[in-house]
C-alpha cells in the first residue's frame, strides 16, 4: 500500500511541476495556472518561514512515505531526487535550486504576462 501511495504521490509532484512549468501556454489553463504558482510560492517561501525555504507540503509527505519503505538520508527537494535517480549521479543541491528558481520564476513571468499585460 505504501509503495502505491509513494508512485501516487510522484505522480502529483510530476502534475504540479509540469503544470508549473507550462500551464501557462493554454489560455483555458492560466488562471489556474496562476494559482497554482501563487501556491507553489507561498509554500515555498511563506510556509518556508516556520519549515524552511522551499518546503513543499508534497515532498514531506513523499518523504515520510518513503522513510516508512526503508529509504533514508533523503535531499530536501523532490527535484534533486529525482535528477539524482535519473542521471545516476549525485547532483549539485545548489545547481538543482537554481535551475528550479529559475525555470519557476520565468514561467511565474509568463503566467503575470498572459493573464494581465498581453490581455491589454
Amino acid at each position: 500500500m505504501l509503495q502505491l501511495l509513494d508512485a501516487f504521490l510522484t505522480f502529483v509532484h510530476l502534475v504540479i511541476i509540469g503544470f508549473n512549468l507550462f500551464g501557462w501556454i493554454w489560455p483555458a489553463t492560466r488562471k489556474a495556472h496562476l494559482v497554482c504558482v501563487l501556491a507553489t510560492a507561498a509554500s515555498w517561501l511563506l510556509l518556508g518561514i516556520w519549515f524552511g525555504m522551499g518546503y513543499c507540503p508534497v515532498t514531506d509527505w513523499q518523504w515520510r512515505v518513503k522513510e516508512h519503505l526503508g529509504e533514508h538520508n533523503l535531499p530536501g527537494s523532490f527535484i534533486k531526487y529525482y535528477a539524482d535517480k535519473i542521471s545516476g549521479k549525485n547532483i549539485s543541491s545548489s545547481l538543482i535550486d537554481m535551475v528550479t528558481a529559475i525555470c519557476f520564476g520565468i514561467a511565474a513571468f509568463l503566467s503575470v504576462y498572459v493573464n494581465f499585460i498581453k490581455k491589454k
